[in-house]
């Protein structure tokens, strides 16, 4: 019989999510339909802020845990834990959807978005550790231009690739090379006094 940890706490929440993965690798849709109920709001939310598109959310969130289903004997607790695995899950679908209708929609996003991809499986301290790191990373990021901006953002935070952000961009390939190569440039003279706080 599955015991329910009650007392309010991050770790107790993890360990319950850990059982109900165990019990849903074993076929237990129960315990999925109980793992999900505990998650999928924080899923949803999650790949709402990425996609913008509640009906979009609403499918991916269901990928997800079709995903969960198929995969929860791959869950490794010595790797992580539970909410770090199935937002890294969450994460994924979500991003190779915003991929997909990026081009329909042509829809650009704001450098906000670097704080959706955080991790979320993070102490206290690593927390605002990791605060620290965006800091920096947003301050340098404001000495480029809006179109470095642009394209450095398309590259590393939603994985398009330099020929794919000209067509989306419609610039030429070369002028997408020349904006992300004066722009990283910049970016690593604005980094340079803080490179210690950049360490993971």
């Amino acid at each position: 019989m599955l015991v329910i940890a009650t007392e309010p706490t991050k770790q107790a929440q993890e360990r319950e999510w850990a059982q109900l993965l165990t019990l849903t690798a074993q076929g237990d849709q129960t315990a999925l339909a109980t793992f999900y109920d505990r998650t999928s709001p924080q899923v949803f939310g999650f790949i709402y802020k990425i996609l913008n598109n509640r009906e979009a959310a609403e499918e991916v969130t269901l990928d997800v845990y079709t995903q969960v289903w198929r995969q929860a004997h791959m869950y490794d607790h010595a790797r992580g834990a539970p909410g770090a695995w199935l937002m890294m899950l969450a994460r994924t679908r979500a991003i190779d959807r915003f991929r997909a209708g990026a081009s329909e929609h042509g829809r650009l996003e704001s450098l906000d978005a670097i704080e959706l991809f955080a991790s979320n499986d993070e102490t206290p301290e690593q927390d605002v550790e990791s605060q620290e790191r965006r800091r920096y990373v947003q301050e340098a990021l404001a000495v480029l231009t809006a179109e470095q901006r642009q394209s450095i953002a398309l590259a590393y935070f939603y994985g398009l690739s330099q020929s794919e952000i000209a067509e989306k961009l419609k610039v030429p390939l070369g002028t997408v090379k020349t904006r992300m190569r004066l722009g990283m440039i910049k970016l690593r003279e604005a980094l340079a006094p803080y490179e210690a706080g950049l360490q993971p």
